[in-house]
């Protein structure tokens, strides 16, 4: 009996421990937030039960509860061969207070519309969709969630690797006692992604186990972590320009960003630099920089390879709408594949979200006379078309305020089309564009700062728009107008005079040679060309289609092949003066990190404005030839892969470490297309180091993009990705930069970078 009392107390007290431990880890964390004894982290960290929607008969109540590192959410599961279940708020994309999800309007009734939420997540994991015990319970779920997000988004990289290595510490120590032994440290290196060999890591251990206990504790952990952190590469830097007394001056900061960074800084910015950065306020007080200081600087927005100038709205809006480039979607509905994966209002609101201005909807005759969005004469499932048109409503303009164009595929009868256009008109309302901005006949397009917070329609007309202003321009009846469909050929389809007339700036005409659309098509008529009919003249006749887009608008899509949704090369259209060039958006891959790539810049508003010589008519430039003209500006580029820090884990299993190889590629006219690659470090995905130097010559850097790829190499099979980022080239800022990575969803990865030096030279 004695001996189960003293158990008893044991557990008690091992549990007392545990819980204190627990605190001290929330408290660290919270703290690092800056969230100290915030009631909604507390709301989060306290957790409760909430209702999990699937369909109309499946809805479980699950309890659900932010864990001590105070970014992973656990929610117990019923399932007997799972216990419980997490995902982190790095993962989270938004969250939506009312029935704002596909599920929750299907599966739920209006009444409990103040009680429901959705976590709705990256890439194309499902929705969460969930509904709180009240009304005031589902917005504090809501605001406390809201709230978090934007505190870990804002952390500095310092603070998030931080944050990221003592939640490994933490996971390190298996039971719970605030001590790491030999193999609890080496658990540690293999979570933060590195390999070391038992040699080093127990000189490393020796090093920091002060205590000759043969466990690390406290102070001992922060060592080790300092060794870890670390950055050589660093030291040399900072070493070089901090001449006054171990620290950097004003003088000595400007000194580096002047010669190194080729920044144009005054005396007034270095001090501003350090009153911003320097985190040691006896330092900061004497005006100097320390090398934490210099380090916290050199992770900021401002100081990374993309020029922060180019990340805000900074191009010229004013020109006519077929100037640009335009951020396009193919087949927008679409979750994943063509044939039968879910169509879904979710990918408009996707699409919307990364900056997308032009999105296609299907429309065919549904029951109950309302049409529905679906890929024809495919398994894929159909959604309404007013659900649609409200999702691209509500999230049309929160990434952009520019101009988005609606392209109707039209399949629908006459009655369903005057369905259409009273969804259209009703919900659209004055943002739907029915007529001609200004007085009279346009004889081109308007702007995209003149069309701000509006939609055009893309489709088919019964009548030239010339025909509206002629004085004996009668009211059109319905009539038959012959379209070409990708399916079934081309066929004889009924067009309503109210649908027709919504479509103003974007009429959709067959294209019969560039020869008889300077003579025949009006500038607001356009064609959508195949994507092997787009690719085959951008080769053939680049010239030609270069002047076609200058005054009109041109839609390419994907092959009809592409039942996968993947994607093609968007480069060799843009090289054509192609505006809208659509693709897959669900689809990750190279094809979309270019895309997105491409739209980084002008306040990812979606519209970037082509090179002065793909807006003139008389234009001699070939993207093929490249003939001399203003648009050769011969550049030689050089480039030192430095480093990378905190890379991810592609196998999540506690063994596998990656071997980092860096790819560097250059996408844009045939002449600058290049891809260079470091060789791979084996085992350090935590802090790998090569200092190899790349060179490449670019001719066209107005239509030029670098994009650096990392890969966890395999010599048996094709690597792995780990991250990239892509950015226009003439975005590039020149010294030493990080490089932040984005992941295969195109979010940002936490802590993940490259750190590199880069060159530009105008060539001999």
């Amino acid at each position: 009996m004695q001996c189960l009392q003293r158990e008893a107390k044991l557990t008690r007290s091992e549990e007392l421990v545990r819980n204190a431990r627990s605190q001290k880890a929330i408290q660290l964390n919270s703290k690092l937030l800056g969230l100290e004894g915030d009631l909604d982290l507390q709301f989060l960290l306290q957790g409760g039960d909430l209702l999990k929607v699937r369909s109309p008969s499946w809805k479980k109540t699950r309890y659900f509860k932010l864990q001590e590192d105070c970014k992973t959410i656990w929610h117990e599961s019923k399932k007997t061969f799972r216990t419980n279940q997490t995902f982190t708020v790095d993962d989270i994309s938004a969250v939506r207070i009312g029935r704002q999800s596909e599920g929750l309007r299907k599966y739920t009734e209006e009444q409990v519309e103040g009680r429901c939420f959705s976590i709705m997540f990256k890439g194309r994991r499902k929705n969460l969709d969930l509904i709180a015990s009240s009304e005031e319970e589902a917005k504090q779920w809501v605001s406390s969630l809201e709230k978090l997000i934007s505190k870990l988004n804002n952390l500095s990289c310092q603070k998030k690797t931080e944050h990221w290595i003592l939640s490994c510490l933490r996971k390190s120590d298996k039971n719970k006692d605030g001590k790491l032994s030999q193999s609890e440290v080496k658990n540690f290196f293999r979570l933060i992604n590195i390999e070391i060999d038992d040699d080093y890591a127990d000189m490393l251990f020796k090093k920091c186990d002060k205590s000759n206990s043969g466990y690390l504790t406290g102070e001992e952990i922060e060592h080790l972590y300092e060794l870890l952190t670390h950055r050589e590469e660093i030291d040399v830097i900072y070493g070089e320009y901090a001449k006054t007394t171990g620290f950097m001056s004003p003088e000595n900061l400007m000194d580096f960003l002047m010669k190194e960074q080729r920044e144009k800084l005054t005396l007034t910015d270095a001090n501003k630099i350090i009153e911003k950065y320097e985190p040691d306020e006896n330092v900061k007080q004497k005006k100097l920089l320390s090398k934490d200081g210099f380090l916290r600087y050199m992770h900021q927005p401002e100081a990374l390879i993309l020029n922060s100038d180019h990340k805000e709205l900074h191009q010229d809006m004013s020109q006519p709408l077929n100037h640009y480039f335009i951020s396009s979607s193919h087949n927008t509905y679409l979750m994943e594949d063509q044939l039968k994966g879910p169509s879904s209002t979710e990918a408009y609101v996707r699409a919307l979200l990364k900056g997308c201005r032009c999105v296609e909807l299907d429309c065919w005759d549904g029951s109950d006379d309302e049409p529905v969005i679906y890929h024809g004469y495919t398994l894929t499932s159909k959604i309404l078309f007013k659900d649609a048109i409200k999702a691209i409503k509500e999230y049309a303009f929160k990434t952009s305020d520019f101009p988005v164009i609606l392209s109707l595929e039209n399949h629908c009868s006459v009655e369903q089309q005057q369905v259409m256009a009273h969804h259209m008109s009703s919900i659209l309302g004055s943002a739907l564009v029915t007529s001609p901005l200004g007085e009279g006949m346009p004889t081109e397009f308007p702007s995209p700062e003149e069309l701000k917070g509006k939609f055009l329609v893309k489709g088919k007309r019964l009548n030239k728009l010339e025909a509206t202003f002629a004085s004996e321009a009668a009211a059109a009846d319905d009539t038959d107008v012959t379209e070409e469909d990708d399916k079934v050929g081309k066929k004889k389809l009924k067009l309503a005079k109210e649908l027709s007339d919504m479509v103003i700036y974007c009429k959709s005409v067959h294209f019969h040679g560039f020869d008889d659309a300077r003579t025949n098509q009006s500038f607001y008529e356009m064609s959508s060309f195949k994507e092997g009919k787009a690719v085959g003249l951008a080769e053939e006749s680049a010239n030609a289609y270069i002047r076609h887009n200058v005054d009109k608008l041109s839609r390419i899509y994907p092959a009809g092949s592409r039942t996968d949704s993947s994607n093609y090369n968007p480069v060799p259209l843009w090289n054509a003066g192609c505006q809208i060039v659509a693709l897959n958006f669900q689809t990750n891959c190279t094809d979309m990190d270019v895309n997105q790539g491409r739209f980084l810049v002008n306040g990812k508003s979606g519209y970037i404005l082509k090179p002065a010589y793909m807006r003139d008519t008389a234009t001699d430039f070939d993207p093929i030839t490249l003939t001399r003209g203003n648009w050769l500006k011969h550049k030689t580029l050089h480039i030192m892969i430095i480093s990378a820090q905190q890379l991810p884990k592609v196998n999540k299993k506690k063994s596998s470490i990656v071997d980092p190889l860096v790819k560097v590629e250059v996408f844009g006219v045939p002449a600058d297309v290049a891809e260079k690659e470091t060789s791979p470090v084996e085992n350090n995905g935590f802090n790998p180091s090569w200092n190899e130097n790349f060179q490449f010559d670019v001719y066209v850097p107005d239509l030029a993009l670098l994009r650096f790829l990392v890969e966890d190499y395999d010599s048996t099979s094709d690597n792995e990705f780990v991250g990239q980022f892509t950015l226009p080239f003439n975005s590039l800022k020149m010294g030493y930069r990080h490089v932040p990575l984005l992941g295969k969803n195109g979010d940002r990865l936490p802590s993940a970078g490259l750190f590199v030096h880069v060159m530009v030279l105008d060539a001999e």
